[in-house]
């Protein structure tokens, strides 16, 4: 199923050959033409905003901060597609970055008179309503960053590491294993309301109980305030800790004894790389859910050998968005507007973090594994599946 596009992953994680990078243009690059020779007049200085007339490429959008507090986020991800594209030898795309930090909408509306087809991006949620209000118009659809299922649309596709994937796939592994009364135990906020929403959503699809949710303020003391009073509740054999590895950390000593095999603990994809987790004796035993993280090791290797330092974690997406991009384009025509249903490929696309595949309504469906918290490693107890 995944064949071909295994091969492109395979070329461009091995290549020993490719020791320099490149840097992707930015939209106000200068790129000029070769003018004729005029006799009446100097030649025109050339517009140095103008992209080379391409006719055998597809133009791409790359809309990213790369200035600003999250610059540095930005320019991991530009870097990720430089590698992609030197690693796969792509000679049919043009990626160019524009910055959404002057503001999305205009870095959008560049992008859409520069020609490009397709925009990578942007990074935040709060950008894609901006960015989509220019591309739609333009029949110009999106695969943003964001991992957030809400502005998914059927020219808006998710491609995030979506929370809610994570607890599901955790929740099931956990009653798999026999828990069927949960607990909740959830910062207040979006993430909070949406990893809670997707846990009562799994717990009682299944034929479980959600005994009790605990809600908190984001803080030193407001999460184990939380723990105390989930644990005078009592009643239930597994507890989701919907937040990051330190606060989990945190809680989990007001839930059980180190050593105590209940109540269960388990957490969602923020937990992912979290080695901190490995010196808490009471988060031993804990599952959660997340992308393989195999292929990642070697991307970030490589990737410090060319840029000299590790990159985001969320940098995995622009170097998948490129091998997605290279997958279109079998079907797609340089300088005609991206064939519609292409995204939408029942069998998904293999990237680094694994496959995915985009459902009609926009939403990045993946394949995660089940990872448990042990003494000194974590341990792979449910692999992802390899295909959908």
């Amino acid at each position: 199923m995944f064949g071909s596009f295994k091969r492109i992953l395979a070329m461009g994680l091995g290549s020993a050959l490719l020791a320099g990078c490149a840097v992707i243009p930015d939209a106000g690059s200068p790129r000029p033409e070769t003018s004729g020779p005029v006799t009446s007049a100097p030649p025109a200085a050339p517009d140095m905003t103008a992209l080379p007339q391409d006719e055998d490429r597809h133009r791409v959008a790359l809309l990213v901060p790369m200035s600003g507090e999250n610059a540095e986020v930005g320019q991991s991800i530009a870097n990720a597609t430089t590698m992609a594209l030197l690693d796969t030898g792509a000679e049919n795309l043009r990626i160019t970055t524009y910055d959404t930090s002057g503001g999305a909408a205009s870095a959008a509306r560049r992008a859409v008179a520069d020609g490009n087809r397709l925009i990578l991006g942007p990074l935040q949620r709060d950008n894609v309503g901006d960015v989509l209000s220019v591309a739609r118009a333009n029949n110009v659809p999106l695969i943003t960053f964001s991992n957030d299922t809400t502005v998914a649309r059927n020219d808006v596709f998710v491609m995030g590491h979506v929370p809610e994937q994570s607890v599901e796939r955790t929740v099931d592994f956990a009653m798999d294993q026999g828990a069927s009364r949960f607990a909740i135990l959830a910062p207040r906020g979006d993430y909070g309301n949406r990893t809670t929403v997707a846990a009562e959503r799994a717990v009682q699809a299944r034929g479980g109980t959600i005994v009790d949710v605990q809600r908190y303020d984001r803080g030193n003391t407001s999460i184990i305030s939380a723990a105390d009073r989930l644990a005078t509740t009592g009643g239930y054999d597994t507890v989701l800790i919907a937040d990051n590895a330190r606060l989990a950390a945190m809680a989990a000593p007001r839930l059980k004894d180190a050593g105590d095999s209940l109540p269960s603990l388990i957490g969602t994809e923020l937990w992912s790389r979290q080695g901190s987790l490995l010196n808490s004796a009471e988060m031993r035993g804990a599952w959660f859910a997340a992308v393989p993280d195999d292929r990642y090791r070697q991307f970030a290797s490589s990737y410090e050998s060319r840029f000299g330092q590790q990159p985001f974690r969320i940098a995995t997406l622009g170097y998948d968005a490129v091998l997605l991009t290279l997958r279109l384009t079998r079907d797609w025509r340089p300088g005609r507007d991206l064939p519609e249903g292409l995204l939408t490929d029942d069998g998904g696309f293999l990237g680094l973090d694994g496959p995915i595949r985009f459902q009609s309504n926009g939403i990045g469906e993946r394949a995660m594994e089940v990872r448990q918290v042990g003494n000194g490693a974590f341990t792979v107890v449910s692999p992802a599946p390899t295909g959908f």
